[in-house]
């Protein structure tokens, strides 16, 4: 069960958080970050939420963040967790830019970005990859397994699995993954659930495919 009163608490305990707020309000009068703006609301659901998963994920891991956009989960869970290395992807590099200046002001250490599209990525081999808010889970699935190592962990961030879970069977198969857990709390009246999968066997060559192919021809 995540201990939500005791990560909230950690949340408002540490002064980066606010950091982390105003410069995300500054900055979203002249760029897109974020739909949510009001302090309790981005402390509940974009704050508290993307640091659900920091029990699940080992310690020292080397985690890829997939689509972060304005730095979520990736930023949050680093705040709590620095034991944790980061490489953080995304399309957008007026979003990086943001990313880049608030780790800069926040003194983040072993942390970066890249500007790429996932499937241009040529690193592998991650303990962990994270992703929130970016496509369905058999899409997902084929952005995120092959970067894994061998018994490493995939973490989706999801409101609603029931028909994506049976659609991504195949892909969790095909690629190498199994679910270990689906992981359901309340998040003040938004239901939450937090998708593990781990790596069990390797994920055949040639994924993910280029040419946005994951998502004109899903798995």
């Amino acid at each position: 069960m995540i201990d939500l009163k005791l990560l909230s608490e950690s949340i408002n305990n540490e002064p980066k958080f606010e950091i982390f707020y105003n410069r995300l309000i500054e900055t979203n009068q002249k760029m897109n970050l974020t739909a949510i703006t009001q302090k309790d609301e981005v402390y509940l659901k974009h704050f508290l939420d993307s640091v659900t998963a920091t029990e699940f994920i080992s310690n020292n891991s080397y985690v890829l963040d997939i689509g972060c956009g304005a730095g979520f989960p990736s930023l949050p869970l680093k705040i709590i967790r620095p034991d944790l290395k980061f490489l953080l992807v995304d399309s957008s590099l007026k979003k990086l830019g943001f990313v880049n200046e608030l780790i800069k002001e926040l003194e983040l250490n072993d942390i970066q970005t890249l500007h790429t599209r996932i499937e241009d990525l040529k690193h592998r081999d991650f303990d962990c990859v994270i992703a929130r808010a970016v496509a369905p889970l058999n899409i997902l699935c084929e952005y995120a397994l092959p970067y894994l190592r061998l018994n490493g962990l995939a973490v989706f961030y999801k409101a609603d699995i029931t028909q994506e879970l049976d659609q991504a069977k195949h892909a969790i198969k095909f690629l190498g993954g199994s679910v270990i857990d689906t992981i359901e709390f309340d998040l003040e009246g938004n239901k939450r659930i937090l998708v593990l999968i781990k790596k069990v066997i390797n994920t055949p060559k040639g994924y993910p495919r280029p040419q946005n192919k994951p998502r004109k021809n899903p798995l």
